[in-house]
């Protein structure tokens, strides 16, 4: 039985802990937040035995094995690295930290020891369906995909001034969003080799980085291009466009909803029109009817206790948090000296 810790009692009650205690072999025994009573409040309502009011002393207790964190980018890195140093198996969320340097410091500290990261994307089921069609050849070799992501997320719409709009603290679009996205994009497509930034905020309040434009280049040749915005009243959705040699593929989602509601619709040469895929019904997604998060972070629950219970690591992990922490890294860059990068490979630890 693994004994899990969870810091943070926003994302870690409503996400974590419904997603961990569908693996039998997890027990949830502890919760760390920022209020002790607050965080005893809620420890009680969901069954968790035990509650701390600092972060530190869950990572101290020795009846817990392995921990998952869900708080904001700068504290998460000083978490992550206390409890590598107390050899605790970790469940990350992204991005791995506030910048390129304190990432690298949580990387040279896991050395060994078992990790996960957040990247729930390609988790999701018609996610995993066209990463497959794309591996088969459905396509053929990939010349260029293009992404246009447009929402309106909470933070923006109530202008409220936490790490989700703030870049200084690891967050605005780039860490919010576009950490998700140069993961899955690198998922579906290979290493990135070379990129071209634009970032940029409300007209009336810079302080809330809100879109992000890149230019893409891929180790394989292919070319990319990417728009998203946070601040799009009614916004189109998330889509994702593969356009090979032999096909396109369209991976889309006109919802505000996160995780549901992708389709795929595919074409080969030489048809004149793209029909649409069948995507397998989700049995875990339709448990939770509220929160579309908790099947696809189940599933990267799930090869988190295997990895511990193996033995062996699993994948994402610390290496591919940082290798998005370099891509973040390389972004941010290329806006302030307004030019073309390149983009060097991953790490190795």
């Amino acid at each position: 039985m693994v004994r899990l810790g969870i810091v943070g009692c926003n994302y870690g009650l409503a996400v974590q802990l419904p997603a961990f205690r569908l693996d039998s072999r997890c027990r949830v025994v502890a919760l760390a937040g920022s209020d002790y009573e607050r965080t005893a409040e809620l420890a009680r309502e969901a069954g968790i035995p035990k509650a701390f009011g600092e972060w530190s002393q869950l990572i101290e207790h020795d009846a817990i094995d392995a921990i998952a964190i869900a708080t904001p980018p700068r504290l998460q890195a000083a978490i992550a690295i206390a409890g590598l140093q107390r050899r605790k198996a970790l469940f990350i969320e992204k991005p791995l930290a506030a910048d390129l340097t304190t990432a690298a410091t949580v990387l040279r500290s896991a050395t060994a020891l078992i990790t996960m990261m957040d990247f729930n994307f390609t988790e999701i089921m018609a996610w995993r369906k066209a990463k497959a069609m794309l591996d088969a050849g459905a396509i053929g070799r990939l010349r260029h995909v293009t992404v246009t992501w447009n929402l309106e997320n909470t933070s923006t719409r109530l202008r409220i001034k936490n790490w989700k709009t703030d870049s200084k603290e690891g967050g605005g679009a780039l860490g919010n969003f576009v950490s998700h996205s140069m993961h899955y994009l690198e998922w579906f497509c290979g290493p990135i080799n070379g990129l071209t930034a634009r970032l940029s905020g409300l007209p009336e309040d810079p302080f809330f980085e809100t879109t992000v434009t890149l230019s893409l280049g891929f180790q394989s040749g292919a070319s990319g291009s990417y728009a998203m915005s946070c601040a799009s009243f009614l916004g189109s959705g998330h889509r994702l466009e593969f356009y090979g040699e032999d096909g396109m593929l369209v991976l889309a989602n006109p919802t505000n909803d996160y995780m549901r509601g992708f389709s795929i619709s595919h074409a080969r040469r030489p048809a004149t029109v793209p029909t649409f895929a069948e995507v397998e019904t989700d049995p875990v997604d339709r448990q939770f009817p509220t929160e579309s998060r908790i099947a696809p972070v189940s599933r990267l629950a799930k090869r988190f206790l295997d990895a511990i219970e193996q033995g062996e690591q699993s994948f994402p992990n610390v290496l591919d948090g940082y290798r998005v922490q370099m891509l973040l890294d390389a972004a941010r860059r290329s806006h302030v000296a307004g030019r073309w990068l390149d983009v060097g490979p991953r790490a190795n630890t």
